[in-house]
């Protein structure tokens, strides 16, 4: 089948081409003065959608319904375990409409449909699900007092609102990071997705009016950050915000919330290190060194860009990930064959092409890749190829900026002292990966380097349960597991006096 004749593609291509607004108050409604805003088709370049672009008055409205609807019976009277069933009611409602929520994500974003149908909607009913099964499961603590005689008892409460601030790469995954443990936790929310890819966002809004959601628990903007998120992070009605991004943005969003003392959670950017000694498996190391850095166009936060090999297996071990790099098929996402698509918008393109042109001009040797692919010609889209520069210096800035794009810079290593302190040579710290047949290497590396997440012998899983976050600029909190919850609960004790 041709991709022109996709039912999947012509019906995602007339979804974003209907009218858009602003989800407010479990409303459908237009922004202030009717604003909007456009989004790019990563595959042609031409316009995909027109976005209501929520003013600062709309994010004034969303944040009262949503602090409204904090004291709704509807929502506050509910016993655990029906929260808990409406959560899974909807994780049911995207599963069942699987092909349709990966259509819209390939559309928007550029990712593969494969990747889209099979990791990105799988994973957010995966995380919904999982933070389901903890709304029955938030329990306070008794304390034994140690001045008097007094029952001391803990409870865990909703923060309050919270603004939910969601990056473009992995638009309705990282949705559910945030939006699944906040509304396990009772909170009410306002999601403001990026305005590149938000389409996903708004039939996810659809879903839940139809869906027993009262109204103002979860209220949608799309918008600019500059607009939008900028007024939502600052809003003094907001009592968390939740934001995934650039470091750059995450310093702006925690100044914005200083000001009310907003409680904010921060996951931001990386430039990680993937560490390759001379006993690992090479073959194994090879693969998971280029998918590590390569899945998703390089469009990953804790994406392998830094990789360091071991110099006595430096130049076999380059050769080996460069025809893994070679065999990747770069296309059109809703052809099968198709592993990468194109970058998500000619901002990003521009971005990324701009870093590889700067570090080739100071010296660095291209070992593969460096452009648009060949086979592709001078056709419409944004696509790039994957990647590999070499015989770069430590302080050049493609090595201590992040990219986001396929590109990975290779440096040698002498032994395990150098291994870390190149690994720990950055502001980031927010992934590292390191190959090695030796236990106690894996080990001691995975303790040295400054990083949340440490893949021994692999590079990339994530799993709802493990905690995820960063170190340094980075950012802080973690998302994930058991943990995730402490961003959207406040403890409160009490004391009940026994002697009275």
């Amino acid at each position: 089948m041709l991709v022109a004749d996709s039912p999947a593609l012509h019906d995602a291509l007339e979804y974003a081409g209907r009218p858009k607004q602003l989800l407010v108050g479990g409303k459908w409604t237009d922004a202030r003065g009717h604003a909007t805003t456009q989004t790019e088709n990563p595959m042609t370049g031409g316009i995909l959608a027109a976005l209501a672009e929520a003013q600062p008055e709309d994010v004034d409205t969303a944040v009262a319904a949503a602090r409204q609807a904090l004291d709704d019976p509807a929502w506050v009277g509910l016993r655990p375990r029906e929260r808990a069933a409406l959560l899974f009611k909807l994780a049911d409602a995207i599963e069942a409409r699987l092909d349709e929520f990966a259509a819209l994500e390939s559309l928007d974003s550029g990712k593969p449909l494969r990747n889209a149908a099979n990791v990105d909607i799988p994973q957010a009913v995966d995380h919904l699900r999982y933070f389901a099964g903890w709304v029955t499961k938030i329990e306070g603590s008794t304390i034994t007092s140690n001045v008097g005689d007094y029952m001391i008892y803990t409870r865990r409460e909703p923060v309050g609102v919270c603004g939910l601030i969601v990056p473009w790469n992995y638009p309705l995954l990282l949705t559910m990071w945030k939006l699944a443990p906040a509304l396990a936790c009772g909170n009410t929310v306002v999601l403001k997705p990026a305005e590149q890819t938000s389409l996903t966002a708004l039939r996810l809004g659809e879903l839940i009016c139809d869906l027993d959601f009262p109204p103002g628990v979860v209220n949608i903007l799309t918008g600019r950050g500059e607009v939008t998120g900028a007024a939502l992070a600052a809003h003094p009605g907001v009592d968390k915000i939740s934001f995934t991004g650039s470091t750059d943005v995450g310093k702006l969003i925690a100044a914005a919330g200083a000001g009310h003392l907003t409680r904010v959670s921060l996951e931001l950017g990386g430039k990680s290190p993937n560490v390759v000694f001379a006993d690992a498996d090479l073959k194994a190391a090879a693969s998971g060194s280029a998918w590590g850095i390569f899945y998703n166009m390089g469009e990953d936060c804790c994406a392998g860009s830094r990789l360091f090999v071991q110099e006595q297996i430096y130049d076999e071990f380059i050769e080996q990930v460069t025809d893994v790099a070679r065999s990747i098929r770069v296309g059109h996402p809703f052809e099968a064959e198709s592993q990468l698509g194109p970058l998500v918008s000619s901002t990003h393109q521009a971005r990324v092409t701009g870093y590889v042109s700067g570090a080739i001009a100071d010296g660095a040797r291209v070992v593969s890749g460096g452009g648009r692919p060949g086979h592709l010609g001078d056709g419409p889209g944004f696509y790039f190829e994957p990647t590999i520069l070499a015989d770069v210096t430590p302080d050049a800035r493609i090595v201590r900026e992040e990219v986001f794009g396929p590109v990975v810079v290779a440096t040698p290593f002498s032994d395990d002292e150098d291994a870390v302190r190149l690994a720990n040579d950055t502001i980031y710290g927010l992934a590292a990966g390191v190959w090695t047949q030796n236990l106690g290497r894996a080990h001691r590396f995975a303790h040295a380097v400054r990083a949340g997440t440490v893949w021994l012998n692999d590079f990339g899983p994530a799993d709802a349960a493990a905690p995820f976050g960063g170190f340094k600029q980075s950012g802080y909190g973690r998302e994930h597991g058991g943990e995730a919850l402490n961003l959207f609960l406040e403890t409160k004790s009490v004391w009940v006096n026994l002697a009275s």
